[in-house]
């Protein structure tokens, strides 16, 4: 068995998977952001217990968090001091000199503060040159005053990032010593070892964020497996990491950048996992939750990925998952500006005190209170019944802080609120798609996540998609993308050489160092030879040039000269389809080389069904009033997913409710469940 357990802003997912019977079990509990630990363990008890199973009988054990990104967001990170190479002690500050793009024409704006103020950035004598040769000796006198400083002024953790270490990491590791000889308690993370590869400020800037989420992730790892431990007995915990695969909870802790966007990563994961099953090859996965829309392009059915990621304005040069998150969930915030102007989030209600309706305290509005106040959640189904909403709270909410402000009637507030929801998720969708070029009329669109059935089929049509699949535990289904994840570690090498001639021996050289290194982790991890598996790339790039292109390497045996002309003839292909132009005659640059190393996990699939229409009659729940725009209320009917048999054809509008979410079909829209009990819905005129 499998369990994946992915803790969002509002709810902690948790899905069981029994891979003999190819049976899936899920749960959902509101997240306990007091101690994120304790609805782990209660989700936990909860699948179990569902499922009638053992924590002996579970395999893997996945879990996908937020902490780190909540950390980011909210400014609750650790106190860092940095150890950088005398000069160098601005590079957070001086940046790329780029302002923020949003506010390119606002003399007033500014980046965000750099996450160590000035006073705890301090240089230390040393240098080694661009050769990786050491030209000024590590002054070791210098990094022990260093030390005391920060031991004084109680920084939780001390990043060491100095120029050229990706080359010769020895003075880094020297500092690292002389550090756990005078600070032994607190957090040390090395450029060197997080992020070895080239440009001071992107380095600096991803080895920081190490350090400011490091004791973060590492006290609530080492809280969460003290607590599995006591309760279970000894049990392997797996991370899903923002690149989309799996690493061990004890790296994990030393290695918090490489858990931003975590939860996400699985959501990307689990629509490249549908999109595959349906047949298709492109397709947009939007998970709406209850905090935020995460967006994933699935490419030919592999995720997007890039290495350029971040966190706001703070760049991380590590691999992961190219994701969009946008402050559109179930409980964003409606609110009416004092010029009259209606806005829906970022700001969201959480779980704590969650949208109105949840009557846990909350009073303000909500896309969750619009959706009850339209009757297009049912107020007594909401998680199967486990959570009872309250209408009379939500129309509350919107009456007063939405309604009477813009003279309006209940209903029409809440339609707007829904209205503009849809428009920022339309929005942000294009910013990922049309422009970069996706003709998104090729492209299917996987709704899942609590939120999103009820927005859905209205995204889609704004965007000219012409398919939307549902499928099946879809509130869940980022967990279910951490149950089909695989191990995974990066490996990354600047290339400081520039004789063309033996160029093909040191690339060759390199990528066997990198891959030795990512098989030892992947074996430690007790994997199996035959499970692995190993992916080249290179950044590269015309000479002259200031960025790179990664280029995919075919991987063989001895790497010469015709593997080598092989590579530069995928470059220039791979430059002309990225900028319409390729220049064969100038020279090219290997920058970075880079190793995917992958252990495979069993491959899974969702159950198949025989697809044997029946009548709808027999998943008609009732006929409910909906709302719909320049319509008003309309009689519509309302099934029960789990009731309507495979291959069933659906009409809209009507609304198909489940136990952790629900899915509206509006006017013009029809759908089937196909033999996965996906429900796929086209437009009529189609």
């Amino acid at each position: 068995m499998r369990i994946g357990i992915d803790v969002g802003g509002t709810f902690t997912d948790v899905v069981l998977v029994n891979e003999k019977e190819g049976t899936f079990h899920y749960t959902k509990t509101p997240t306990t952001h007091y101690d994120l630990a304790e609805g782990v363990l209660k989700g936990l008890a909860e699948i179990l217990e569902i499922a009638g199973a053992s924590i002996q009988e579970v395999r893997h054990l996945i879990h996908g968090t937020t902490i780190g990104t909540n950390a980011i967001v909210e400014g609750k990170g650790a106190k860092v001091g940095l150890i950088t190479t005398k000069g160098f002690e601005d590079v957070l500050e001086i940046r790329r000199v780029a302002r923020p793009k949003e506010a390119a024409f606002d003399f007033e704006a500014d980046n965000p503060p750099p996450l160590v103020p000035r006073y705890m950035r301090r240089g230390v004598p040393e240098r080694t040159n661009s050769k990786g040769e050491v030209i000024v000796p590590l002054d070791e006198s210098a990094v022990r005053e260093v030390i005391e400083f920060f031991k004084a002024q109680r920084a939780e953790a001390i990043v060491i990032s100095m120029l050229f270490s990706f080359l010769n990491p020895c003075h880094e590791q020297r500092a690292a010593g002389i550090c756990r000889q005078f600070y032994p308690e607190v957090f040390i993370t090395l450029s060197s070892e997080i992020c070895p590869e080239f440009r001071e400020y992107e380095r600096t800037c991803t080895t920081v964020m190490n350090g400011y989420l490091g004791p973060v992730i590492k006290r609530y790892m080492d809280n969460l497996m003290r607590r599995l431990q006591e309760k279970y007995g000894k049990i392997r915990l797996h991370i899903m990491q923002s690149n989309g695969g799996l690493m061990t909870a004890e790296v994990a802790a030393d290695h918090a950048a490489h858990l931003i966007n975590s939860g996400p990563a699985g959501g990307a994961l689990a629509a490249a996992f549908v999109t595959k099953l349906v047949g298709r090859q492109m397709s947009v996965g939007v998970d709406m939750g209850g905090t935020t829309f995460d967006i994933s392009m699935i490419d030919h059915g592999i995720p997007k990925t890039t290495t350029w990621g971040g966190v706001t304005e703070y760049p991380i040069k590590l691999p992961m998952v190219d994701l969009k998150t946008i402050g559109a969930g179930g409980g964003s915030l409606a609110y009416v500006d004092e010029g009259g102007v209606l806005y829906v989030g970022p700001q969201s209600a959480g779980s704590d005190p969650g949208p109105a309706c949840y009557g846990w305290g909350g009073t303000l509005p909500t896309v969750s209170d619009a959706n009850l106040v339209l009757n297009r959640l049912n107020p007594g189904y909401f998680l199967g019944g486990k959570i009872p909403l309250y209408p009379e709270k939500a129309r509350r909410a919107i009456e007063e802080h939405v309604a009477r402000k813009m003279a309006v009637s209940v209903e029409e507030a809440a339609l707007s609120i829904v209205e503009i929801a849809n428009a920022n998720m339309v929005k942000g969708i294009n910013g990922v798609s049309v422009q970069r070029g996706y003709d998104l009329r090729e492209f299917a669109l996987i709704s899942f996540g609590g939120a999103a059935g009820n927005h859905a089929v209205e995204i889609a049509a704004a965007l000219g998609i012409q398919e939307i699949v549902v499928p099946p535990i879809c509130g869940n289904l980022s967990a279910l993308g951490l149950v089909v994840a695989d191990i995974q570690y990066n490996r990354v090498r600047t290339l400081a050489h520039k004789k063309a001639g033996d160029l093909p021996t040191v690339i060759r050289n390199a990528f066997r160092d990198l891959e030795q290194e990512a098989i030892r982790q992947l074996t430690e991890q007790e994997v199996r030879p035959e499970d692995i598996l190993i992916e080249w790339s290179a950044d590269m790039r015309y000479e002259g040039q200031s960025w790179e292109l990664n280029t995919p390497i075919r991987r063989t045996p001895e790497f010469g000269e015709t593997e080598f002309r092989a590579v530069l003839e995928g470059f220039h292909d791979l430059h002309k389809k990225v900028y319409s132009y390729s220049e064969p005659r100038e020279r090219v640059e290997f920058i970075n080389v880079r190793v995917k190393a992958v252990g495979k996990n069993p491959t899974l699939s969702l159950p198949s069904f025989p697809l044997k229409p029946a009548p709808l009659t027999q998943a008609l729940k009732e006929n409910r009033p909906v709302y719909f725009k320049a319509k008003g209320f309309v009689e519509v009917p309302i099934y029960e997913r789990d009731c309507i048999s495979c291959g069933s054809p659906i009409v809209g509008p009507c609304l198909i409710e489940e136990k952790i979410s629900a899915t509206l079909l509006p006017f013009g829209t029809r759908a089937k469940v196909d033999q996965f009990k996906n429900i796929v819905i086209r437009f009529e005129y189609t």
